[in-house]
This record gives structure tokens, C-alpha cells and sequence, in this order.
């Protein structure tokens, strides 16, 4: 399962992405210009539309069209394209992958359900499933998702905890960005370490002892 870590690009998220391989970003239109894309970072394409429902402040429509212009001139290769979507709105977002599909043919895209939504609501043409939608839908719906689709991404997956139930789900990738944020290098290095060395399953064998 992939970790994307917006554009993180510390000493720290290169060691454990050269190490592991699992890591990627998660880039939206107002970090991708300022980015310095490395061929060895795999990374996928955010519509920065959470962001903007979190802080109350409109959709920026022209930076996503931007963004999908810079793109293709720069012939970037993203492991997918997150559609425009509104946090929540079932009809808005169907209503917007409507209207936008056209200027993105050649890649992967990523549908971004929302609050009401069921499997039937998704899209044939989508690749991926973005798993959206307010926070405590989100969890309560993962299950479903992760059972219908092969696959699923879940965004705001900042604690150990919900990385081990994202994997037990099978999950592709994952986003967050409070691991890094809030925490002190070491603290959340510790926590990834844990996870990509499969410490959650190894059982503990107490040796035999002679008496």
C-alpha cells in the first residue's frame, strides 16, 4: 500500500521511500508548480477541493485547469488525476465529473465519492476510487468501497490506526499530511517504519526454557 505524503520531500521521506519503495506525493494545483517532480517519486494529482471546504473558501477552478494544462505541457505522468468533486454533494460531484472528463483523456482518473453514495453511483469510466466524503461516512463506508472496487484510495489517513484498517481492506494508496505537520521526524518515521516492516503481524516466540 502507497503512502502519499503531499510534497513532502524531507531527508527523512526520501530515506524511507529509498528504503521501502511505498511512498509517493499527493499534488494539487497549488503545490505542483513549486514541486520539483523526481523520476524515482511516484505521485498522483490532488483538485485541492477538501482543502478549499476545510478553510470555507470557494473551489479555485482556473488553478485545477491550470494544473491539468501544466500537465500535459510538461508531459508529466501521474499515477492518477483526482476529479473535481464537492465535499459531501453526491449530485454536485457526479454533476462536475460530467463536466470536466473531456479535458483529461490519456490518464487515470480518480472519482472521489461522496456522502450517499453507493458503488452504483460510481462512473464506469473511473479507474480509481477515491474514498471522500465526510469523516465519519468515510470510515463507516470504507468496507463497501474496498469490496467493490480494486481500486480504492483514502484520503485523510493520518495515524497508525487507520493505516493498518486502510491495508486491512487492501487499499492501493492512501493520503495524509498531518504525519509530518504535527509531529517531530522521528516520532512519525517510527510509526511508518512500523508499517511497511509488517510489524503489527509478527508474533512474538518466547523460547523454550529448561528447568
Amino acid at each position: 500500500m502507497k503512502i502519499l505524503l503531499a510534497n513532502h520531500s524531507s531527508a527523512e521521506f526520501h530515506y524511507l521511500s529509498g528504503k521501502y519503495g511505498d511512498m509517493g506525493w499527493l499534488l494539487g494545483p497549488s503545490s505542483l508548480e513549486t514541486s520539483k517532480i523526481r523520476p524515482w517519486t511516484t505521485f498522483a494529482l490532488d483538485n485541492d477541493a477538501f482543502g478549499s471546504f476545510d478553510n470555507g473558501i470557494p473551489w479555485d477552478e482556473k488553478k485545477w485547469l491550470d494544473m491539468i494544462e501544466y500537465v500535459k505541457v510538461k508531459k508529466l505522468k501521474p499515477e492518477w488525476i483526482l476529479m473535481p468533486d464537492k465535499v459531501g454533494d453526491k449530485a454536485e460531484t457526479l454533476r462536475k465529473w460530467r463536466a470536466y472528463t473531456h479535458l483529461v483523456s490519456g490518464y487515470k482518473l480518480a472519482f472521489a465519492v461522496q456522502d450517499s453514495m453507493v458503488p452504483q453511483d460510481v462512473p464506469v469510466t473511473a479507474d480509481v476510487i477515491f474514498v471522500g466524503g465526510t469523516l465519519k461516512w468515510k470510515w463507516k463506508t470504507l468496507s463497501m468501497w474496498a469490496n467493490a472496487f480494486p481500486r480504492v484510495h483514502v484520503g485523510r489517513v493520518n495515524t497508525l490506526t487507520k493505516l493498518l484498517s486502510c491495508e486491512r481492506f487492501n487499499v492501493e494508496s492512501v493520503d495524509g499530511t498531518h504525519w509530518f505537520r504535527f509531529r517531530a521526524p522521528e516520532e512519525w518515521m517510527e510509526d511508518l517504519v512500523y508499517f511497511f516492516e509488517q510489524r503489527h503481524q509478527q508474533q512474538l516466540t518466547i523460547p523454550d526454557i529448561d528447568v
